[in-house]
Parts: C-alpha cells; sequence; structure tokens
C-alpha cells in the first residue's frame, strides 16, 4: 500500500502580506532564466536552515534540489556564515592581480582534492564561465579550433558553454559557428548503439567517438569534454573502462582532456569528485557550486602541469574583475574544512549506498512508473515511463504545456506533501543536501511514493 504522509508541514510563523510584497516585487521587476515570464508564478521563500526552507504562509519543504545541485553543505551553516561575516569585517574584496590570504587558501585547500597534478586554480564566478575558460585554454595550449561535447549534456548559459552543451537549451543560441561537434556518450538504458550490456555500450561508445574524431580530424580537435557523471540531463554513470577510454583517445590524438565537475564535484558523488570513481586524472577540471556551498558565487577551472607551463612565459589573455573574490574563497575554505571535519563526503556515500538506493528500489518496485533507478552518492536520478516495456518517456522529449502535464501533477503531488523535488523532462532527481539525514530522506521518500502514485495513473 502506498504511503500517505502528511500535507506540507506549517511550523514557521506565517506572514503572507510581507510575501504578497516579494512576489508583487519579483513579477514587476525581475526577469527569470529559462522561463516564459507570463508564465510563471515563483515561489515567495522567507527562510531556509538545513535541508528544508519554508514559504510566507508558513509551509516548510524538505529540498531536494539542494538549490540547483548546489547546497551540499545544507541551508545556513553556522561555521560558513561565520567565515564570511569575518571575511567581510577584514576584506570585503579585492583585485584578483594580488595575493589574498583567502584567495591562496582557497586554491591550496581545492588543489589538494583534485586528481593527479591539477594544482593550479584559476577561480571564476561559476561554473558557465569555467566552461569557457578551460576551452579558451585547451584552443590557446593545441593551437586547434573544435571542441567535442556529448549530446546528453549541460555546460553552463553563457555563449560558449550554451553550445557546448548537449541538451535543448542549446537550441535557441545555437548557429553552428561556435567550432562545437556533438557525440553520443554511453547509456545503456536508452543506447544509442544497440548495446546489450555495459561492455558492450561501453566499446561501442569509443569506438563511435574514436570514428567522430577520425572524420572531424584529430589535427582540428582541440579538447574533448564531459561531465564526469552528467548532472542535468540524466545522473547517468559511465560504464566501467569509458573515461579511461577517453583518455586514452586524448592522448593518442594529443587532444586536451575536460572532465566538468561543477554538479558532480565536492562530494556529490560520495567522493570529492566524480572522476575519483574512475582513477581518471583530466587536463582541466571545471568546478563550482559544491565548493562553497553556493553561499557566494565562486568556480574555477583545476589545470595540470602541461597545461599551466604554456603560460608559464606566455599571458594567458583572460580573466575576471571578481576572479577569486575573498568573500566567495573564505566561504570556499570554510566550506572544505567543514566537509572534511564533519565527514561529510563519507555521509553522502554512506546514505547513498544504505539509504537511498535502496529505498529508491522499493519505490520502483511499487510503480510502474518508475523505468529506471540510478546514480550514487546524493547524485539520483529516477527515470519515469508510459510502459517499463517500451520504456516510452512518462512526457515526450523537451515538452512543455499539455504535453508535460503528467510531471507538472507529480511535481505538484510532491510539493503538496511537503517535497520540493528536482523535475527535468521525464525524471525526477533525487540531489539533497549532503547533511541530510537519514530520517529526512525517510520522509522525503515517503511523498515520492504519493508523488509517484499519481504518475503512475499516466501509465499504459
Amino acid at each position: 500500500m502506498t504511503a500517505q504522509p502528511s500535507p506540507v508541514s506549517r511550523t514557521h510563523q506565517p506572514n503572507p502580506e510581507a510575501g504578497a510584497a516579494v512576489k508583487a516585487a519579483d513579477r514587476a521587476h525581475v526577469f527569470h532564466s529559462w522561463s516564459a515570464q507570463d508564465l510563471i508564478d515563483p515561489l515567495a521563500v522567507a527562510g531556509a536552515e538545513g535541508s528544508y526552507f519554508w514559504d510566507y504562509d508558513g509551509n516548510r519543504y524538505l529540498d531536494f534540489t539542494s538549490g540547483l545541485v548546489f547546497t551540499n553543505i545544507g541551508y545556513q551553516h553556522p561555521r560558513v556564515v561565520a567565515a564570511i561575516q569575518e571575511q567581510a569585517a577584514t576584506m570585503t574584496t579585492f583585485a584578483p592581480a594580488f595575493a589574498v590570504e583567502a584567495r591562496s587558501e582557497a586554491a591550496r585547500l581545492i588543489a589538494e582534492r583534485t586528481p593527479g597534478d591539477l594544482d593550479k586554480i584559476f577561480f571564476t564566478n561559476g561554473g558557465a564561465d569555467a566552461v569557457e575558460h578551460a576551452v579558451r585554454m585547451a584552443r590557446l595550449h593545441t593551437g586547434r579550433p573544435k571542441v567535442l561535447s556529448a549530446y546528453r549534456s549541460y555546460h553552463g548559459g553563457s555563449q560558449q558553454a550554451v553550445n557546448i552543451t548537449g541538451d535543448p537549451r542549446r537550441w535557441a543560441s545555437d548557429t553552428a559557428s561556435a567550432g562545437v561537434v556533438h557525440f553520443w556518450a554511453p547509456f545503456l538504458y536508452r543506447s544509442r548503439f544497440y548495446a546489450e550490456t555495459e561492455e558492450q555500450e561501453c566499446a561501442r561508445a569509443l569506438e563511435h567517438l574514436e570514428t567522430t574524431i577520425a572524420f572531424e580530424g584529430p589535427g582540428t580537435v582541440a579538447a574533448i569534454i564531459l561531465e564526469s557523471i552528467p548532472g542535468t540531463a540524466g545522473i547517468m554513470v559511465p560504464p566501467p573502462g569509458y573515461l579511461a577510454g577517453v583518455r586514452e583517445l586524448c592522448d593518442k590524438y594529443g587532444i586536451v582532456f575536460i572532465l566538468d565537475e561543477v554538479m558532480a564535484g565536492f562530494g556529490r558523488t560520495g567522493e570529492w569528485f566524480a572522476a575519483d570513481h574512475f582513477g581518471v586524472v583530466p587536463d582541466l577540471m571545471t568546478f563550482a557550486k559544491g565548493v562553497n556551498s553556493g553561499y557566494v558565487p565562486l568556480g574555477g577551472v583545476a589545470i595540470s602541469e602541461k597545461i599551466a607551463e604554456t603560460f608559464g612565459k606566455r599571458p594567458y589573455p583572460g580573466g575576471l574583475t571578481y576572479s577569486g573574490h575573498p568573500l566567495a574563497c573564505a566561504a570556499a575554505v570554510a566550506t572544505i574544512n567543514v566537509m572534511a571535519e564533519e565527514g561529510i563526503v563519507d555521509n553522502a556515500r554512506r546514505l547513498g549506498a544504505e539509504v537511498v538506493e535502496p529505498g529508491l528500489r522499493a519505490l520502483a518496485e511499487r510503480h510502474p512508473s518508475v523505468g529506471d533507478v540510478r546514480g550514487t552518492g546524493m547524485f539520483w536520478a529516477v527515470e519515469l515511463v508510459k510502459n517499463r516495456e517500451t520504456r516510452e518517456p512518462l512526457v515526450p522529449y523537451n515538452a512543455t504545456g499539455e504535453a508535460n502535464a503528467p510531471m507538472a501533477a507529480f511535481a505538484a503531488a510532491a510539493k503538496a506533501h511537503g517535497l520540493w523535488p528536482f523535475v527535468n523532462m521525464n525524471r525526477t532527481h533525487v540531489v539533497p543536501p549532503l547533511t541530510i539525514t537519514e530520517a529526512e530522506l525517510k520522509e522525503g521518500f515517503q511523498a515520492l511514493d504519493a508523488a509517484l502514485s499519481v504518475a503512475d495513473e499516466h501509465t499504459e
């Protein structure tokens, strides 16, 4: 029998008048990303703490989205808040050309945890510009123009990054002039290679990639960029040997290997970086989001020795006014220290294996709308389908309006039961803060149970 949790809890003092004022100012003046402005109704948020946030009507929600998969240590961690306050009292900001304690220490702590020789850190303001700069470095290092990236991917919303992106958010900005070539990466559940096993999928995906390199001209390809574990596109853990195989192809053809760890990095997958699961060291690695739990915008590129040497005597032609901003770096220092001292990466690994995976697989057994469950750590996707046998998605690819009604109904049911879900296309992602407790996860699964019953109504 499907569990029926209580409706959304009301534990915070309501102030609907204040909420109405916040909403009115938002609708009058804020232009929201990825949205038709007249068709959205953003929730006015009054506060957040730990794994929860609440609105001005007093409704509290368990956040299974971690914001946009960035509040890895939860909301308002007191040690990070204090570090930001202390830095603000000491040095609020300073230009990037100087050596500043918070900046130096943040770089040192990040370099200690990156794989291999990725020991130089170029700071950016977020993930998209980290990708932009990684690609610029690769092109300058190789003298080649092209970048290869996967169709099922997301690398950011700025002009170069959105062209590198493989999902439909690219379409409106893609003029086929950015020097980007897309290819199929492995994903056995929806294989493009007619594979029946992970081994077949891996081998055929690598063969496809090498053929793409050959037909594009190896001497024209500067970089291959992949998310270590793709995030927004579906949390598709690559099969064993795939990333190592891409590393070998890059070495064979003199191509720079870029791993995008913007979403998967800093403990999200149960390791400091998702690359650690596969024993692979890229030439460049991008990061953002979890580096300081999103408390102050920060991103960056971790750079290998051979790429750094290119710019030893030759100036790197790029920079940002707020590169390594002291407030952001102080937040990163505190976040990394908190994660290490409080065992947060271990918590993500343990709860992912002991609670999340068995909990989601139990839900899959009860609900015919669940076609696939996949992930690791606190990084999971639940794929919803109309028919388990045919694997037809619950809604069409990139569905909007009425065509997306089943997923909209699922999301509404989750919210009605106190859970804020991460919904993209025909999937819901389970990506809560890494600090979440076992009890909170089980509370979330009860709400998912109820919401999946709504999705079941749309199955065949």
